[in-house]
């Protein structure tokens, strides 16, 4: 209980000391320096210690309720991890459907040339004999030679 009444006083302090921007409304509060907030968080710290001597009852009390609300913060926690968890292996097997999926669809292609046992017969074959009779008649030269 100690612990969470610690770490939650100067996470305060820490908050509090952060700078921030300037506003009309800032210039109307009190300023306080660094140095006078760490002695009052002092002060507050060691009078939180002697409070237990003074309140025996409300100190019992209050570690009672500190206890409750640790037990229902790690039961938040455990809900919220699980709920990653799950999330987690949701969108893993997701993933692994849909690469599973991608593995077994057939390849794409864009349509503008049809594929094998696409369309009639005629038009699935490639034409031969495309060159005209000019065409054939030209002699086949190679490249020339460089001078």
């Amino acid at each position: 209980m100690r612990f969470l009444l610690r770490i939650t006083f100067w996470l305060g302090l820490v908050l509090v000391l952060l700078p921030r921007d300037k506003t009309p409304d800032s210039e109307k509060l009190p300023q306080i320096g660094a140095a006078d907030a760490v002695q009052a968080a002092t002060a507050a710290v060691s009078d939180m210690t002697q409070f237990c001597k003074r309140q025996p009852a409300a100190c019992e009390v209050g570690g009672q309720a500190a206890t409750i609300i640790g037990q229902r913060a790690q039961d938040g926690a455990r809900k919220i991890y699980q709920i990653i968890n799950d999330k987690k292996e949701q969108i893993s097997n997701d993933k692994n459907e849909k690469n599973d999926k991608n593995d077994k669809k057939a390849p794409d292609h864009t349509g503008s040339i049809a594929m094998a046992g696409e369309g009639d017969a005629a038009s699935s074959e490639a034409p031969r004999d495309t060159l005209s009779q000019d065409d054939l008649a030209l002699e086949w030269r190679g490249p020339q030679p460089a001078n």
